[in-house]
């Protein structure tokens, strides 16, 4: 069984913020099954890896023993919230509610427990609430307390609208985490505000308030702005695997350990031997290889993972030799020619010894394949395509040299 001392680790690791720890600890001491709730607004029919980040956070919560609640705002989605935004944002129709719920219903037990989640919708209970009801829920926050939130004072501060409905949205979502008694809420640091309505709505209703565990906003391909579908910068947990792959390999050596940190399931210890490798000289690039084949074989399977790899070898070998390749033949009296003396005969390095330090680099690669030993000998009969950092590219045969004797007979 779990230590909460090593329960704690596990829980904050790659959090953002967790208000507050001292009250997690108390409710994890109790040694009662904890209800953890995190609530998916269905504006888009698909998950990406951003939204990842959090129900990975819920899996290992079930982990540990404890119950999630995958609540789908079916009702709150209707009014639209407009956090992170400037402006009013458009709520969905219920069919388009109803329509992206059940895509979100199909792609969560691809890394969730179905057998610890319970899926809920908001309307099971907001439909109950009349008028009257509303009214009462609203009393119990103030509007200077709304003004507090960022984009409504932004707004509010120059004269943007702010629609009276919008202040339902928190009031909303402060009440589902009543109505499902939580004791953890998990969202990104965007809903900070909103998450934080929560506990003050469940003391008024003489609840223990919900402990707040808020995970980090995952930047999309850009490295820019977070991932999103409507900014095309995501990589979609139904993609295929080969463009779940592809996108993977694309995504900068500085963000990869960004992604590492948030995504992969490699522990703390297996992460740090990654970072210490590439420290040591190890090229990035097999890292992320390492990664992507983990997601990929995560939403589909290993099979699946080596193929897209391959695949993406000869995607990549193919787009980067060029069609006027150069083609040199070298000689050796000898049954086989050290490698860094043939990138020097053919042309490639200017010496030896650059063709040593390239080779060192990872900057050597024969027939797409990066080269590590500086000693390889090429044997005689041979014919590869060579290449030499980014740009310089060969295709080189190696033949015996004809000796004095040879050409006698």
């Amino acid at each position: 069984m779990t230590s909460v001392t090593d329960a704690l680790i596990q829980i904050k690791q790659g959090a953002h913020e967790v208000l507050l720890e001292e009250e997690l600890k108390i409710k994890l001491n109790s040694g009662k099954p904890l209800r953890i709730k995190a609530g998916f607004d269905p504006t888009a029919p698909d998950l990406h890896l951003g939204h990842t980040v959090l129900i990975n956070k819920l899996r290992q919560f079930q982990m540990l023993g404890h119950t999630v609640f995958f609540l789908i705002g079916d009702f709150t989605g209707m009014i639209g919230d407009p956090t992170g935004k400037n402006v009013t944002r458009t709520p969905l129709t219920r069919e388009q509610v109803l329509e992206n719920a059940r895509s979100y219903q199909e792609q969560i037990f691809k890394i969730l427990d179905p057998q610890a989640t319970k899926i809920c919708f908001n309307s099971e209970w907001m439909s109950q609430v009349d008028a009257a009801g509303m009214i009462q829920i609203a009393a119990k926050y103030t509007v200077a307390r709304m003004l507090e939130r960022e984009d409504f004072h932004n707004r509010y501060t120059t004269g943007q609208p702010i629609a009276i409905h919008e202040f339902l949205y928190p009031l909303m979502q402060g009440y589902d985490s009543v109505a499902l008694k939580a004791d953890v809420e998990l969202g990104g640091t965007d809903q900070k505000f909103n998450l934080l309505v929560g506990r003050e709505l469940q003391k008024h209703y003489g609840q223990s308030p919900q402990v707040i565990l808020m995970m980090p906003i995952l930047e999309g391909l850009d490295g820019v702005q977070k991932m999103s579908k409507s900014l095309g910068n995501y990589i979609g947990i139904n993609d295929p695997p080969k463009e779940m792959f592809g996108k993977l390999m694309s995504i900068s050596d500085s963000l990869l350990w960004r992604y590492i940190d948030l995504l992969s399931f490699k522990t703390p210890a297996q992460i740090q031997q990654w970072k210490q490798s590439v420290n040591e000289g190890a090229n990035p690039r097999d890292i992320k290889v390492a990664f992507a084949q983990e997601i990929v074989a995560r939403f589909h399977h290993q099979a699946a993972a080596v193929q897209a790899y391959e695949q993406f070898v000869a995607q990549f070998q193919h787009k980067e030799i060029p069609d006027d390749l150069p083609e040199i033949t070298v000689t050796t009296p000898d049954t086989s020619m050290p490698l860094i003396i043939l990138l020097k005969e053919a042309g490639l390095t200017p010496s030896t010894s650059e063709a040593g330090r390239m080779i060192q680099q990872g900057g050597v690669k024969i027939d797409g394949e990066k080269v590590a030993d500086r000693h390889l000998f090429i044997a005689v009969g041979t014919n590869h395509v060579y290449q030499v950092g980014k740009r310089k590219f060969a295709r080189i045969q190696v033949k015996a040299m004809k000796t004095m004797k040879t050409m006698e007979i």
